[in-house]
């Protein structure tokens, strides 16, 4: 890396000492390319952020890669299709199909808290609006050009890449990208060495630059049994007498719930509870475990297991029935972070309750109200009104689709070489540090901690 400008920039415009708005742009004398294109969630700063004028222009970009379908790294698009993009963009196959459920739920989501909120008169903006709506979306999925793990595409005389399996969510994908004679890897998200539901993450064997992201880069997961975890947690609840809720993001982490509830109890290894899942994108999701049964690792029989026993609630009227309903019972319910969506209309009736659980099982960000919950608050904020945390709540961390410390280094151990440079971002300041350090003392590569908005010129 040298301090004098050179033909390729690297800059990054999200994901940089955050885990949330993923944004890295790519850039020569001729083209550029825009690496995940995410929405910042989490503190109000960040969210802000979302509001501000574009970094770029975005009709003059030639592609934008997509790693895969989380908020975080594909929530943005809808905004620059807004602003004038009209290119392409390039995604493995489930990733397309899967944002195209993320978008339209985070745009149907907007639209209900704007209109919330205007008949609450509790926001700062008048009338509030949402980011993009549905209609924005319809013109966002179009663009979408869709690959296979392996299949190199040619964007112009500077840029070619193939998706490598990141082991991340189905269809996650590491990007392998050739520039100019040289190899930059970004990592998008990469998930544990043995994951529940996917194949282990391909470890790639040369780079000249690696992004790696670093969530959990200063953490280890606990080696514990997410089954074991889970079956404690329901026993215990059930025992109380009371209702376990717990916030799922709708990609992997609900059809992880599913398969190890049902597999609990066809082995009779926790009661017979009603099971609900209340979250339409989830519902959707699961759907595409059985379209993409080649891209994950159960078998078609262990995928319909997934759905046994369990009811499912697609409008909010049945959302009104179940919360009605008494006694205990589990309910998975979107979102992940408890930032929107039904999860919230559950808690408003049951945080009150000490007989209640519940389970936070993912990353919450910063600022997050899942949080929030987990860092012990007496109460928090859901629709202008503040609820007093009277019910237990857990955390299981062996369930995350992001690997750990070790899970990163091993991932980076495959590379044979030592890379030019290390760039690592999607983290937080002291995740961020730690990994630095331990890739440092490891392997005594040359690494970067990612600052927003700095261009590196390389």
């Amino acid at each position: 890396m040298t301090s004098e400008p050179s033909p390729v920039q690297l800059t990054f415009l999200g994901g940089a000492g955050t885990v949330t708005g993923s944004k890295i742009l790519l850039k020569t004398a001729r083209h550029q390319v825009l690496i995940d294109c995410g929405m910042f969630q989490g503190l109000k700063q960040l969210r802000l952020l979302n509001w501000q004028k574009l970094p770029l222009n975005p009709d003059e970009l030639d592609a934008i890669l997509l790693t895969h379908g989380h908020l975080d790294h594909c929530g943005y698009l809808p905004v620059f299709v807004k602003n004038g993009y009209t290119g392409p963009i390039h995604s493995t196959h489930p990733t397309r199909d899967i944002t195209n459920i993320i978008l339209n739920d985070s745009a149907r989501i907007q639209m209900e808290d704007a209109a919330e909120a205007n008949r609450g008169g509790y926001s700062v903006h008048h009338p509030a609006k949402p980011l993009y709506n549905l209609d924005d979306v319809a013109r966002t999925m179009p663009l979408f050009e869709t690959h296979n793990y392996g299949e190199w595409v040619i964007l112009n005389e500077d840029f070619k890449f193939c998706f490598r399996n990141s082991g991340h969510i189905l269809g996650s994908a590491v990007v392998e990208l050739k520039c100019q004679g040289r190899t930059f890897v970004f990592s998008g998200d990469i998930g544990q060495r043995q994951p529940l539901l996917m194949d282990p993450p391909l470890r790639l064997r040369e780079a000249d630059y690696v992004i790696m992201e670093s969530t959990y880069g200063d953490r280890l997961h606990p080696d514990l049994s997410p089954y074991q975890q889970l079956q404690e947690v329901v026993e215990h609840t059930y025992a109380k007498g009371g209702t376990l809720v717990i916030p799922s993001f709708a990609v992997e982490r609900a059809q992880e719930l599913l398969l190890i509830l049902n597999t609990l109890r066809e082995e009779k290894s926790i009661p017979a509870l009603p099971i609900y899942l209340d979250t339409p994108m989830g519902i959707d999701v699961t759907d595409l475990y059985l379209t993409y049964h080649k891209w994950h690792n159960l078998t078609r029989a262990e995928t319909e297991t997934m759905m046994r026993n369990v009811h499912i609630i697609r409008d909010f009227e049945h959302t009104q029935h179940v919360l009605d309903t008494h006694g205990p019972k589990i309910v998975i319910a979107g979102s992940g972070m408890v930032t929107g969506g039904r999860v919230l209309y559950y808690l408003e009736r049951l945080l009150g309750d000490a007989r209640n659980t519940v389970l936070l099982v993912g990353f919450q960000a910063p600022g997050t109200r899942g949080s929030l919950l987990r860092s012990g608050a007496d109460e928090i904020k859901i629709h202008g009104n503040y609820y007093k945390v009277h019910a237990e709540v857990q955390q299981i961390s062996s369930m995350s689709a992001h690997g750990d410390q070790a899970d990163l280094l091993w991932w980076l151990e495959g590379f044979k070489k030592a890379p030019m440079q290390v760039f690592l971002n999607h983290g937080e300041a002291q995740a961020s540090e730690a990994l630095r350090m331990k890739i440092k003392d490891k392997f005594k590569w040359p690494v970067t901690i990612a600052e927003m908005g700095t261009t590196y010129y390389l």
